[in-house]
């Protein structure tokens, strides 16, 4: 990942550092100062990622045995001593996980559940505000999605976004039509009441806009708080009666200020207290998880020992750390090692984990294994299913041995993370649910009865991330890019050999070590090198020579979904290209892929 061939023997990161945090190390002589890379004082490394990236490892537990589902914790609350929250109704809008996060991000806690969830069970929640998210539908169709008639009442501060503005609109006796000028994208709105809601701000603003309706009436008892060119009615509130609508969306990037007006809304008018911070959240998990294991173990008769998977990605590690603190040696983490992982990506989770956190790892080494299953496949459909395949039988192997040992296993962790929950949760999605492969880790044999713990299940990826590096993590793990469950099997294209996949290493690393150099690897979603199956002529110290062509991606995104090809300096592709060439044994090219997703995919496999 880091400091090339000429290093390759000598990684500081494991070095006699402190615990979590990677030893310096030294830049060669020859080569300009331009920040340190991951194993030494990382420059700029890491990057906020939402997807989960350990997806694909927990996908392959899931399928195994076709095992029942193991119990899971009743709760859906966070175990943190009720903390003020928001409470936001999906009305299936794009940016309705956006808008969760955006609460998130003023420390206040936020929970996105269904639009019919019923009144009771909101005001049961403890909500200091509650937010109408935007929907596709219109207001006045006929099967219009709408809350149930107890948010109206005032006893909540509520705060419609577009849909949800127009909603209370019309349900209160407002009128809304569709209309010719419509608005979508940046639009300028003048606001007409500069306190509560849009105190702070200056007259006119920048927005989002997406909207073909607009509200033409305003309900009895509200009055205008901003307005465009072509609508009147951009904002509507009745401070009276603790009701506040905006058309445009504040949860956007493109919204400037958006923040600061949930934070006037959030804060200011609902009086909400931000406690949820990461020290927080973890002292009252960890509490929560040692209680639970504790009461399980008293009541069984049983020693309350703990299982979890690690992949290598950030969820699992995460979630073991957590654990861990909680239950110490009662923890198990079975690490399988295949062999297909980046240069000393292995190294460094057995440091952090065996020696700088003191948990009891079981690392597999089934490298043979999963080398001697893929001799021969080049379908990347059918590595995937081999590399699944051999996960679930050496993961179980593992699980049998320590529950032979200690008689039984009485939980396991996972790393599920919030989008995870409200997939299968909130009113626009509960169909996916029957087709999307969750992380509700299944694959264990019929006969191991454990319950789950589910630290992160509150939590988004980003704040997963923080509450790494709040325990002391390691940025070389807490803040990596994405990484496939398949992991380099899927980078060479072709057979995976043992020879193939250590010339990927050398090369993979060479690219990495050159992007955190030169200070890009935050502004990247993906950055990494591809083994083609394609060899080519060339010349090497007077020499004729026909040798391996190796690609480079690199590619931008925000969510993975869309991809554009980054436009790297070519001073950095040069030195990648030059260092990969003289570095690498047996490879004579270098090419840059430039295509973006879609068409393409980010992953060649």
């Amino acid at each position: 990942m880091a400091d090339g061939a000429a290093e390759a023997d000598k990684d500081p990161s494991i070095d006699e550092a402190a615990p979590g945090k990677a030893a310096p190390a030294a830049e060669p002589a020859d080569r300009p100062d331009r920040g340190k890379t991951v194993h030494g004082e990382a420059a700029n490394a890491g990057h906020r990622v939402l997807a989960p990236d350990d997806a694909e490892v927990e996908a392959y537990l899931e399928t195994a045995l076709n095992a029942p589902a193991p119990d899971r914790s009743a709760s859906d609350r966070p175990e943190t001593g009720e903390p003020d929250s928001v409470v936001i109704l999906d009305f299936g809008s794009q940016f309705a996980q956006l808008i969760a996060r955006r609460v998130r991000e003023l420390h206040v806690y936020s929970e996105l559940i269904p639009h019919d969830t019923p009144w009771t069970e909101i005001v049961a929640r403890k909500p200091k505000a509650i937010i109408l998210s935007g929907g596709p539908k219109s207001v006045y169709d006929a099967d219009a999605p709408k809350p149930d008639a107890g948010v109206w009442s005032g006893r909540i501060p509520v705060l419609g976004i577009c849909y949800g503005a127009q909603l209370m609109a019309l349900e209160l006796g407002g009128d809304v039509v569709a209309t010719s000028k419509r608005e979508y994208g940046p639009a300028t709105v003048t606001i007409t009441a500069g306190d509560g809601l849009f105190d702070g701000l200056d007259r006119d603003q920048p927005v989002w806009m997406s909207h073909g309706d607009s509200i033409t009436r305003l309900p009895e008892g509200f009055t205008s708080s901003a307005q465009t060119d072509s609508t009147a009615f951009a904002g509507l509130q009745s401070p009276a009666r603790n009701l506040y609508g905006i058309q445009f969306h504040p949860e956007v990037v493109h919204t400037p200020r958006g923040r600061d007006v949930l934070r006037n809304f959030v804060v200011g008018i609902a009086g909400a207290s931000p406690t949820w911070t990461p020290a927080n959240f973890i002292d009252q998990t960890v509490a929560g998880i040692r209680d639970r294991v504790d009461a399980h173990a008293a009541a069984t008769g049983s020693e309350g020992l703990v299982i979890c998977a690690l992949s290598g990605g950030v969820d699992s590690a995460v979630a073991a750390a957590l654990v861990h603190r909680a239950v110490g040696d009662r923890l198990t983490c079975i690490y399988v090692d295949h062999g297909l992982m980046r240069k000393k990506e292995s190294e460094l989770l057995r440091v952090t984990f065996e020696r700088d956190l003191g948990m009891k790892l079981v690392m597999v080494d089934a490298r043979e294994r999963f080398l001697a299953r893929l001799a021969g496949v080049e379908d990347p459909e059918q590595k995937r299913k081999i590399i699944g395949d051999e996960f679930i039988r050496v993961f179980e192997e593992e699980a049998e041995r320590i529950k032979g040992d200690a008689g039984r296993i009485d939980f396991l962790t996972q790393g599920t993370l919030y989008p995870d929950v409200i997939e299968s949760a909130t009113s626009e999605t509960k169909a996916a649910q029957k087709i999307k492969t969750h992380h509700n880790v299944g694959g264990l044999p019929a006969d191991l009865s454990f319950q789950l713990i589910e630290p992160l299940r509150h939590l988004f990826k980003d704040e997963v991330r923080a509450v790494g590096l709040e325990m002391g993590l390691p940025e070389a793990m807490v803040l990596r890019q994405p990484f496939p469950g398949p992991g380099l099997a899927i980078r060479i294209i072709g057979e995976v050999t043992a020879e193939r996949l250590d010339t990927l290493r050398e090369a993979d690393w060479i690219v990495i070590d050159e992007i955190k150099g030169a200070g890009l690897y935050r502004s990247l979603w993906q950055s990494f090198a591809i083994l083609t199956p394609v060899r080519s002529v060339g010349v090497m110290g007077d020499g004729r020579t026909y040798a391996n062509v190796v690609a480079i991606r690199a590619v931008t995104s925000e969510d993975g979904m869309t991809a554009d090809w980054a436009k790297l300096p070519y001073d950095v592709l040069g030195r990648i290209s030059s260092r990969i060439v003289n570095e690498v044994p047996g490879v004579n090219r270098v090419v840059y892929d430039i295509s973006s997703k879609p068409p393409a995919t980010i992953e060649w496999e």
